[in-house]
């Protein structure tokens, strides 16, 4: 097939619709979804008259900068002591998606939203999840608010779950903010218009590093992996662009992590059951402690999250060129997070790479579904109801979820593996560095080092395990079928 001769983006939104399919995911919603979006009213219920009224808080938005979608909304207030007050709102989506309906069949069903280069298919319609459910600025909306108390040292000391009526007042992007907190940027315009904010964000920014810090004095893991977002030009692919982190995406993430434990809590304390995100101990733990071997450090024989983090942030430190592949073999190594239903006393598993023992999914319920029944459980708490859900049904939709997560992240990966095929296809016959990133009786995956692409080595993989280096060579690509094949021209000396 001549790629030329089509519109890049044509192809990927053809290859991500027909992967949606194969994967048993609806591509598309049915007709009786939007009979029922038709007869939806904005939400503007009070919760049996409970809802505070907060909507002069500075509450802003920190997303990805073309994110329409938001499921939340931060603010901080200074406290006695050198204590600080963070509330995270979540939209309040259980309000208008009933169990269910048609919308919330579809939802169910694929439960998440799945973002490809091409085109995105969300979990909602967009008319809630980009409108009536989003808490887009300027807009009075129903959210579910959390709550919580942090000492100087980063620690929770105290935390409370309401519903209140919240106003988003800026809505900012994670590269800009990011530059401007760290010396780089000039302050995002957003900010500058809203008395009060600058010094909220600042405040924000230093409570959030103070949280970051203790986890990771806890044995929270400090991975880095390179994610490639294929960048256009019209219709036809330029290049692939690596997303970094940044301080302005740590304020989300330690901020949601510490409100999902909050969540999962309050749920135990209710004596409700519950939908909890977990990653079992390391498989390969005994692959982790060779390739700190390989780097000279020891790691004891048992899986231990505190001696990994440390050999981590040393790492990171010798070698930050190379840390984002150390990274991805170790996060490889760990294996996926699942869901899994927990009653109130039971003994959760946690979270290995955060080093979390109590975790929920429940601040993006726009986007995750287990984040939309965790909000119902929350919200039915809050009334005094019994639960919605039974510890039997959540072990079904928590199976279910983790199944179908699973089937979106691989639609994801094909189409990006498609855009990486597209790119590389006048490079065939070319020289890369490369890394191993996978394997097994399935085949062994190199990752470039110079363009950030996984592909499969087919010739030259015996004897290679996940985190060696080579030299490989392209030597074939399918657009259709997202695969780049290489094979080995020469193993790397350890650099």
């Amino acid at each position: 097939m001549n790629t030329n001769e089509n519109h890049h983006r044509a192809i990927l939104r053809n290859i991500a619709h027909r992967t949606m399919v194969e994967r048993n995911l609806f591509p598309d919603f049915s007709p009786a979804v939007f009979v029922e979006l038709d007869k939806i009213q904005p939400a503007t219920g009070t919760h049996n008259g409970q809802a505070r009224d907060q909507r002069e808080l500075l509450w802003c938005s920190i997303d990805n900068d073309d994110s329409l979608d938001l499921d939340q909304l931060t603010v901080a207030e200074s406290m006695p002591d050198g204590k600080v007050k963070i509330m995270v709102a979540i939209a309040d989506v259980a309000a208008l998606v009933k169990d269910g309906t048609a919308i919330d069949q579809h939802a169910r069903h694929n439960t998440t939203s799945v973002y490809t280069a091409a085109e995105m298919f969300p979990m909602l319609p967009e008319r809630l999840s980009t409108d009536l459910t989003s808490l887009n600025i300027g807009q009075d909306r129903l959210a579910v608010v959390v709550e919580m108390e942090i000492g100087g040292d980063g620690s929770l000391l105290g935390s409370e779950i309401y519903t209140a009526h919240v106003r988003n007042h800026a809505k900012l992007a994670y590269n800009s903010l990011a530059a401007w907190m760290d010396g780089n940027g000039n302050i995002p315009e957003a900010v500058s218009a809203v008395p009060g904010l600058e010094e909220n964000l600042r405040l924000q920014d230093k409570t959030a590093q103070s949280m970051k810090n203790l986890r990771h004095s806890h044995g929270a893991l400090s991975l880095e992996t390179i994610q490639a977002k294929p960048v256009f030009d019209g219709d036809q692919i330029q290049s692939l662009e690596i997303e970094e982190t940044n301080r302005a995406k740590q304020i989300i993430e330690d901020f949601m992590i510490t409100t999902n434990g909050v969540t999962a809590r309050f749920l135990a304390s209710h004596k409700f059951p519950s939908i909890r995100r977990v990653v079992r101990i390391p498989k390969r733990w005994e692959r982790i402690v060779e390739i700190a071997a390989e780097h000279k450090v020891n790691l004891p024989p048992e899986p231990d999250s505190q001696a990994l983090e440390t050999f981590l942030v040393q790492q990171k430190a010798a070698d930050p060129l190379r840390f984002p592949d150390l990274s991805l073999a170790v996060i490889k190594l760990l294996g996926n997070g699942e869901y899994i239903a927990e009653l109130p006393d039971g003994d959760a598993l946690g979270h290995f790479g955060l080093a979390v023992k109590d975790y929920s999914h429940s601040t993006a319920p726009n986007r995750r579904y287990p984040d939309l029944l965790t909000q119902r459980l929350l919200k039915a708490a809050l009334n005094g109801e019994p639960t919605p859900y039974s510890k039997d049904q959540l072990d079904g939709l928590a199976i279910h979820c983790t199944e179908a997560e699973d089937a979106a992240n691989k639609v994801e990966r094909r189409v990006e593996k498609s855009a990486a095929a597209l790119l590389l296809e006048s490079k065939i016959g070319q020289q890369f560095d490369a890394i191993v990133t996978g394997a097994s009786e399935k085949g062994t995956w190199v990752r470039l080092l110079t363009i950030p692409v996984e592909g499969k080595l087919v010739k030259g993989f015996e004897g290679m395990d996940v985190g060696q280096k080579l030299r490989v060579q392209l030597i074939d690509t399918d657009v259709e079928r997202g695969f780049i094949d290489f094979k080995k021209v020469s193993s790397s000396r350890n650099r």
